[in-house]
C-alpha cells in the first residue's frame, strides 16, 4: 500500500522504535515492542497488528513522516508493506534508558534462577538459594550481555562462578542409563565409561546395560556418539538429576 503523507506532524508517545539507516538517511517505524519480537519469530504476520502508526518516519518521537522522495530512493519502492518488513527485518530496537535497566535486572534474575537450578554446594548436594548465586555473580565480575537470552549465558556464568567466586559450586550430575548390544559394548565401553564420573552399575544381560553419574556437560556428547555409532540400535535414557 503507498505511503501516507500526513500533513501535519503526529506527537508519539510510549511506542517502541525500529531504525534502519539506508541510504544516508534513517528511517524509523513506531511499532509494540512485544508484536516486534513476535513478527521476527514468526508468530505474528499481520503488520497492522506490529505498527502503532501505518507509516514510516525519519523521527518517530518529533512526528516527522519519511519523504516518498526518500523512501523510494533508498528502498527502490514506496510500498509501505516491503518497506517496514526491510526495516523490522534489518532494524534495531531503541530502548529507553530506564527500559534497558530493566530489561537487564530482569535478564540478570533469570540468569541467577538457571544457574541455581543446576550447580549445588558440593560438600551437601543441596541448591543455593538465588539470592546468593546473585551476590556470587557480583563477587565475581559477571555481567549480562543485552541481546543474549539468558539460557545462553549461564554456563558462562557458571565458569565465571567456579574460578572467581569464592562460593563453592559443582554443577548438578546427570544419572544416566545406557543399553546397547553386547557385541558394541565391548567395542565402546571404554569410550562411554571415560565420559562418567562414577559407574554405579552395570549388567551383560541380553544387552549390555550401564548405569552412569555424568556431568550434564557429557550428556549431548555421549548421546552423539550412541546416535552416530549405532544407528538406533541403543540409547541413552536420563533417570534423573
Amino acid at each position: 500500500m503507498p505511503i501516507n503523507q500526513p500533513s501535519n506532524q503526529i506527537k508519539l508517545t510510549n511506542v517502541s522504535i525500529v531504525r534502519l539507516k539506508k541510504g544516508g538517511k534513517r528511517f524509523e517505524i513506531a511499532c509494540y515492542k512485544n508484536k516486534v519480537q513476535e513478527w521476527r519469530s514468526g508468530v505474528e504476520t499481520n503488520l497492522d497488528d506490529v505498527l502503532q502508526i501505518s507509516n514510516v518516519f525519519i523521527n518517530v518521537s518529533k512526528g516527522q513522516a519519511a519523504k516518498s522522495d526518500d523512501l523510494e530512493k533508498a528502498f527502490g519502492t514506496t510500498s509501505l508493506d516491503k518497506i517496514v518488513q526491510e526495516i523490522l527485518k534489518k532494524g534495531e530496537m531503541q530502548v529507553g534508558d530506564k527500559e534497558r535497566a530493566h530489561e537487564l535486572s530482569n535478564l540478570w534474575k533469570d540468569i541467577a534462577t538457571q544457574v541455581a537450578e543446576k550447580v549445588v554446594d558440593p560438600s551437601t548436594q543441596r541448591p543455593y538459594p538465588v539470592g546468593m548465586i546473585e551476590k556470587a555473580m557480583t563477587e565475581a565480575g559477571f555481567s549480562v550481555r543485552q541481546g543474549k537470552g539468558a539460557k545462553s549465558q549461564v554456563l558462562d556464568c557458571i565458569r565465571l562462578l567456579q574460578e572467581k567466586s569464592s562460593l563453592p559450586i559443582q554443577r548438578v550430575r546427570m544419572r544416566v542409563r545406557v543399553t546397547m548390544p553386547n557385541k558394541d559394548g565391548k567395542r565402546f565401553k571404554e569410550k562411554i565409561t571415560e565420559m562418567a564420573e562414577t559407574v554405579e552399575d552395570e549388567d551383560w544381560g541380553d544387552d549390555w546395560e550401564v548405569i552412569l553419574i555424568i556431568d550434564p556437560g557429557q550428556f549431548k556428547v555421549l548421546n552423539e556418539l550412541i546416535a552416530s555409532e549405532l544407528k538406533g540400535k541403543g540409547r541413552v535414557e536420563t533417570m534423573s538429576l
